[in-house]
Order: structure tokens, then C-alpha cells, then sequence
């Protein structure tokens, strides 16, 4: 709801409607106590009117000297004098106006005195409504400033989780880029032709993550190709120490996850699992549905999972940074788990369990009972 000083149409509408029924009030009294006559009719809208100007004379005041800012108590004894003020000086104008009234009519009303005493009654009146006004304007605003703090707080909020994706984008994608140009850098003088052909792969790589680096969230079809295309480079390095294996099932393909989250997964089972044996090892990536609205993923490698606080260099960032932005899409609906197997010896395991939402978690609730492997040409 916008603020009432961008509603003028509004605000108008609620002056005369107020002050209107103000001067039907008026009718009304003098309707029930027998003093009814035409001339009171001209004397209420002159009474309706008054109020209105002064009451938006007021408000004018108001919105200049920032008087909706303020908190209750700094506000009430502003508006005990502003109300004061507005109640006197609305009779002095009314009852001049009602004189040049009755000279107008030649009333017989016209020559017998002011009614001093009936006009201090009126004046309280007058501010008792005013009160009353005070407490709708100010009230309205009131709201309005709390609902903007909320949406501003809500912005701030929204612009705080942006700048923190991006911010943990920024700090994967170069992990990744420094391990490249190692693996390149290893190969220059001992294979050219191999190192040629991996800055071929490596540019191709990274011209698609960098595309995908705008999003945030990409199918776990395109996030695949980002996997095929770093096995293969990582495969020209490794030769026959890495073999990999990669099964997914077809309705786990549209599955939506942060950019560049699997690929740290398959490069840490890599770099920690695969590279530092002799006799190398196997990577095992599998996607599969594990109910009616989740995806599964795992990576299993072979080693041994000892995290070490001391030592943060084991892991890096890009895994508590996954594990992050995870968080930040997904809430508690994803989860990203690392450890040794429970059932096979000598292996760590990757867990990556991922919510399906929309037409994505019907199809699932349909083949989730199925276990078969994507045709994938990567092997």
C-alpha cells in the first residue's frame, strides 16, 4: 500500500466523506431538537467546508515540518496545540461567515448579538473531531511507514543473499581456473601436443561456465556437460589412473542446483581421492530420484574422509561455499554430506540431495520407483 501523501484521490475522498458527515451530524441535531430551518443547511456546508481547509492547512504543516516521523510522545503535544489552534480558529472564520451569511439572507438571526457561549461549544467540538482526524491521518501513516520498513527490510535482505551468490561464485569459479592451469602447466614440456589439446578443453569449459555463472541455478542436464567436459581433461592428465562412470536417471536431468556444484564435487574426489594414488581410482557419479520431490546425487571415490580443522587447505573453500549457497536457494529442502561409506571400505562418498518442485516433482512421483541409467556417451 503506498503512502498516503501518493494518494491524493484517496485522501479527498476521505476529507469530504469526514467532514461531510460532520455537517450531516449538525442537520441531524438540529433536525431532533426542533431547530431545523433552511438556513441551516447553507450554515452546515459552511461549517464542512471550514473544517476541511483548516484540517488540510494542517496536514500541510504537517508533512512539512515531518511530523509523521516522530515517535507518540514527541507527536502528542504538537498535536494538542495544532488542534487547539485549528478548533478557535475554525469558529472565529465560521461564525464571520455566517454573519455575512445572515446579511445576505437578511435573517431575522442577523442584529440579536454573537452567541459567544454556543461558539466555545463549538470550538469543542470542533476539537474533540479533530482528535479524531489526527488519529486516522496519523494512524495510516503509521501503518504505511511499517509496511515500507518491512518491504525495505526485505529488499536489504534480497540484496544481502545476491551480493552473498555472488560473492561465493566468484570464489569457486577461480578454484577451479588455478587447478586448470596446474594441470596444464604439469603437461607443457613433457607432452605439448596433450597440453594444447587440455587448453582446448579447458577454454571450451570455461566459456560455458562463465555462461552459466549468470544463473542461479541451472538443470542438471547442462550441469553435466560442465562434469563430461572436466573428466575429459582431467583424463588427458590422468591417463588410465582415472576411470569414471557416470548413471542418471532421465527425470533426474531437469533437477535444478547451483551452477558449478557438481563439477567441485567430481574435482574433489579427484584431487583428494584419484590423484595423490599410485594406482589411481574410480569415480562413481550417480543421480537418482529418493521419493517423490528430492533428487539424490553421490560421487563415491576411493580414500579415506578425515576432515582437519587445522589444516584448511584440505577441502578449500568451495565446499563450505556449495554448502552455502545451497542454503541460500533451497533452505533446508537441500543437503550436501561428505564422509566415508557406510558399506564400502575404503570410500568417500558425496551425498547431494536436492528438492523437484512443479511439473518436475509430479514426473518423479511417477518414476521414482525406477532405477535405470541414462544413455550418456561419457564413460
Amino acid at each position: 500500500m503506498p503512502a498516503l501523501s501518493t494518494r491524493p484521490r484517496l485522501y479527498w475522498m476521505l476529507q469530504i466523506g469526514g467532514w461531510g458527515l460532520v455537517g450531516l451530524f449538525g442537520t441531524a441535531l438540529a433536525s431532533i431538537f426542533g431547530k431545523f430551518q433552511p438556513i441551516v443547511i447553507p450554515i452546515e456546508i459552511i461549517v464542512a467546508g471550514t473544517l476541511l481547509l483548516c484540517s488540510h492547512w494542517l496536514r500541510l504543516y504537517v508533512r512539512r515540518h515531518g511530523w509523521t516521523r516522530l515517535s507518540l510522545p514527541a507527536l502528542l503535544p504538537r498535536l494538542l496545540v495544532a488542534n487547539l489552534l485549528v478548533a478557535v480558529g475554525s469558529q472565529v472564520i465560521i461564525g464571520l461567515l455566517v454573519i455575512l451569511l445572515f446579511m445576505l439572507v437578511h435573517s431575522p438571526e442577523y442584529g440579536k448579538g454573537f452567541p459567544w457561549l454556543q461558539y466555545v461549544g463549538y470550538a469543542a467540538n470542533t476539537f474533540f473531531f479533530m482528535w479524531l482526524w489526527a488519529a486516522a491521518y496519523f494512524s495510516l501513516h503509521y501503518l504505511d511507514n511499517a509496511r515500507q520498513a518491512e518491504i525495505d527490510k526485505w529488499k536489504l535482505a534480497a540484496a544481502v543473499r545476491d551480493a552473498e551468490m555472488r560473492t561465493l561464485k566468484a570464489q569457486i569459479n577461480p578454484h577451479f581456473l588455478f587447478n586448470g592451469l596446474n594441470n596444464i602447466r604439469a603437461l607443457v614440456l613433457e607432452n605439448p601436443v596433450r597440453a594444447r589439446e587440455m587448453m582446448t578443453h579447458l577454454s571450451d569449459l570455461l566459456r560455458y561456465s562463465l555462461q552459466l555463472n549468470s544463473r542461479e541455478q541451472v538443470p542438471l542436464a547442462r550441469e553435466l556437460e560442465i562434469v563430461a567436459h572436466y573428466l575429459t581433461l582431467e583424463s588427458l592428465q590422468l591417463e588410465e589412473r582415472l576411470t569414471y562412470t557416470l548413471d542418471v536417471h532421465p527425470a533426474a536431468r531437469e533437477v535444478l542446483l547451483p551452477p558449478m556444484t557438481l563439477q567441485l564435487l567430481v574435482e574433489n574426489a579427484i584431487k583428494h581421492g584419484i590423484a595423490p594414488r599410485p594406482g589411481g581410482g574410480h569415480v562413481h557419479l550417480t543421480a537418482q530420484p529418493d521419493g517423490p520431490a528430492q533428487v539424490l546425487i553421490t560421487v563415491r571415490n576411493p580414500g579415506h574422509y578425515r576432515p582437519n580443522p587445522a589444516a584448511p587447505d584440505h577441502t578449500g573453500v568451495g565446499l563450505p561455499n556449495a554448502q552455502e549457497r545451497l542454503q541460500l536457494l533451497f533452505g533446508p529442502g537441500a543437503s550436501l554430506r561428505i564422509g566415508n561409506d557406510a558399506q564400502q571400505a575404503d570410500t568417500v562418498t558425496a551425498e547431494l540431495r536436492l528438492p523437484v518442485a512443479g511439473a518436475g516433482a509430479g514426473e518423479l512421483k511417477g518414476r521414482h520407483a525406477e532405477r535405470s541409467e541414462a544413455s550418456l556417451p561419457w564413460k
